[in-house]
């Protein structure tokens, strides 16, 4: 049985017929391309396919699209485009947390949710708000400095005024 939704994603409405039962994940990257938000284990425990709705992270391979029908749904696309990064992203540029990426959609979204909650969250936190993510590559020691330079970006951004030096500086 198919169902026609209306979804609000990266600012835009959309109206979408989709068949009952239908993944976010499977929605976001086939019917939108969105490609963000990654495939990694289809079971909501590794964290590739991560996505904000209403401002707290989840993961859009266990959501079905239907639970989010009204309610604003950000993708890594819509945190920030080329001109104007999330400070999220451009910690994580800065520090290099990348390897071969697969991860980076579900760590970055992770740290914009903890921080939309709490921006001048400790770095325990942000390790707690990572804990479910997972990295085949090994680059955590990257990704944790990445998420603690976002505290001072994003703090920097709102107006914190927070020291906002280069990693190594």
């Amino acid at each position: 049985m198919t169902q026609t939704l209306t979804l609000r994603v990266n600012h835009e409405t959309h109206e979408l017929a989709v068949p009952s039962g239908t993944s976010l994940l499977t929605v976001l990257r086939n019917d939108m391309a969105l490609n963000g938000p990654k495939y990694g284990c289809g079971l909501g425990e590794c964290g590739a396919c991560g996505v904000l709705v209403d401002g707290m992270a989840a993961r859009a391979c266990v959501t079905p699209v239907a639970a989010v029908a009204g309610r604003e749904v950000i993708t890594l696309e819509g945190l920030g485009g080329p001109e104007s990064l999330d400070p999220v992203q451009q910690a994580f540029i800065d520090c290099q947390a990348a390897q071969c990426g697969y991860c980076l959609n579900g760590m970055i979204m992770a740290v914009r949710a903890v921080l939309n909650r709490k921006p001048d969250a400790t770095p325990e936190q942000l390790r707690a708000a990572l804990e479910y993510n997972l990295c085949r590559c090994g680059t955590h020691v990257e990704i944790l400095a990445a998420a603690e330079r976002a505290v001072r970006l994003n703090a920097a951004a709102i107006g914190g005024g927070h020291d906002v030096q280069s990693p190594g500086e």
